[in-house]
Formats: C-alpha cells, sequence, structure tokens
C-alpha cells in the first residue's frame, strides 16, 4: 500500500483519512462514524461543513451508510502498510453523542484489531465509560471538549452535551486507568472559565490544545487574544502542563516558546 505525501495517510483510503487545516492541528488520522450529533452546541461549524440544515444536524446522529464496512476495509490497508497511528474520533460528530453508540465500540474494535491506535475526543461525559475497557495506555487517549465549568454557561451553549462535573468525571475514571488525557479548550467562549478549567482539572489532565472562538463574530473581535494566550501559558506553566497553542494563537507566543504540533498521546 502506497502513502500520500503526508506519510501517513493510504492512498485510496477515505474512510480513515488525514484531517486538514485546523483540524488537522489535532490528529494525524480520524474518522467520523456518525452523520449529525445531537448536542446542540450553539457554536458548531459541522453543518456547514456537512452541507446539513442545523436542524437536521441537530436532531441526532445516524450511522454513515456502509460505514463499519468501508472502515474494515481501510483498516486493513492500513494494517498492509504497516501504518499504526492514532485515529481520532470525531471532527464532524461526536462518539460518544445522546443516541445509540454501539457503532462507535465495533468502531474502536476495528480499529485496534488492525494494529492502529485511536483517541475519542466528545462532550459525552461518562456515556464513554461503557468502552472504557477497550483503551490501552500505551496505545491510545481519551479527550473532552470544555468550555466552562458552570452547568448554565453550558446549557446554554452545548445544551444536549454532558454537564462540566461529569465530563471531569469521564477524565478522572480514564486517567486512574492509566489512560492518556487531553482537554481541548476551544472555543474559547470566555477567557476566565478557560482558565479555570484547568485549575480544576490539571491533575488529571495530560495535554490541553488551547484555540480561540473562530466562528463567533462577537467574542473573536472582542477577546485580548493576546492577553489570553499569555495568561494561559502561566497557568499552564505553574502546574508544569503540556499544551499546544493552536495557529490563531501562535503569533502571541514568547520568542522560542516550544509548541510542537504532536504530542505522543499514550503513556
Amino acid at each position: 500500500m502506497l502513502l500520500n505525501p503526508d506519510g501517513v495517510s493510504v492512498q485510496g483510503a477515505k474512510t480513515i483519512y488525514a484531517p486538514r487545516g485546523q483540524a488537522g492541528e489535532y490528529a494525524p488520522l480520524a474518522t467520523n462514524p456518525y452523520r449529525g450529533c445531537g448536542h446542540t452546541c450553539l457554536y458548531c461549524y459541522v453543518p456547514l461543513v456537512t452541507k446539513q440544515a442545523r436542524d437536521e444536524f441537530n436532531a441526532g446522529a445516524a450511522l454513515r451508510d456502509g460505514f463499519l464496512d468501508k472502515l474494515g476495509k481501510d483498516a486493513r490497508k492500513y494494517q498492509a502498510a504497516g501504518v499504526r497511528e492514532q485515529v481520532l474520533l470525531s471532527f464532524t460528530t461526536d462518539p460518544f453523542h445522546p443516541g445509540d453508540t454501539a457503532p462507535t465500540r465495533r468502531t474502536l474494535e476495528i480499529l485496534a484489531a488492525h494494529g492502529l491506535a485511536f483517541c475519542t475526543l466528545t462532550k459525552g461525559g461518562t456515556r464513554a465509560l461503557r468502552d472504557l475497557d477497550l483503551f490501552r495506555p500505551d496505545r491510545d487517549a481519551f479527550a473532552s471538549t470544555m468550555t466552562s465549568l458552570d452547568d448554565r454557561f453550558s446549557q446554554k451553549w452545548e445544551r444536549n452535551a454532558a454537564l462540566p462535573a461529569d465530563r471531569i468525571a469521564a477524565l478522572k475514571r480514564f486517567h486512574e486507568a492509566g489512560v492518556f488525557t487531553w482537554l481541548s479548550l476551544e472555543p474559547t467562549l470566555d477567557v476566565e472559565s478557560s482558565l479555570a478549567i484547568v485549575d480544576a482539572t490539571h491533575a488529571f489532565v495530560d495535554l490541553y490544545k488551547v484555540g480561540r472562538a473562530n466562528y463567533l463574530k462577537e467574542i473573536t473581535r472582542t477577546t485580548d487574544w493576546r492577553g489570553y494566550t499569555l495568561r494561559m501559558l502561566e497557568r499552564l506553566g505553574r502546574y508544569g502542563k503540556a499544551a499546544y497553542i493552536k495557529r490563531d494563537m501562535q503569533p502571541y507566543l514568547p520568542a522560542g516558546y516550544p509548541n510542537p504540533l504532536r504530542v505522543p498521546q499514550h503513556h
């Protein structure tokens, strides 16, 4: 099997793919089992990408036609090519959405059976614990997106997502099981809220990925992103935490600040 010029994705594979743009900053490979989500996040840009009406996207997640068969075929290609990178679930949906997530478990099983590692990025909180037994500490990672510690704030912006305390409970449980954990602080809807999340989670989160708000004009225009970047670096440094600062905030990094794109996401 031949690799694409990126050196990690296999030619002819589409279900397991190398994400580009801002998504490419988060993972070398990805797959998206579902179309739609159901978490009803007000800031979600995905309906624009998948060309769905927002009401349709928010109605819930449906398994893509033939997804598991297509995934198996691609996984065999990656196995033949000797590729063992982490595959992220998911950029255009949530692997632990409010509906039936049994196909998520099957997806993880298929990836592991063909030598691939995986990472789940979710706002589903403890819904993910059902599949904890599949995560291998030396290969896989569990990640969550958080925008606030406040339930009312979360319910305003992420109506059907797990509440912040529930997401924290999931991160703690995966951490206790020896699984690498990371947090996506993107979008940053409120600077103080994102800084408070680091204070509350640093004991059981291995890595933070920090980005701004890019699709919310008022927040994007009025936030002091330079000040936020420097305050976030101070906070992360205080706790000795690894981080990746996304490109939109990189102009504000101090000269020489180490900001590797790929940090090993396993123990």
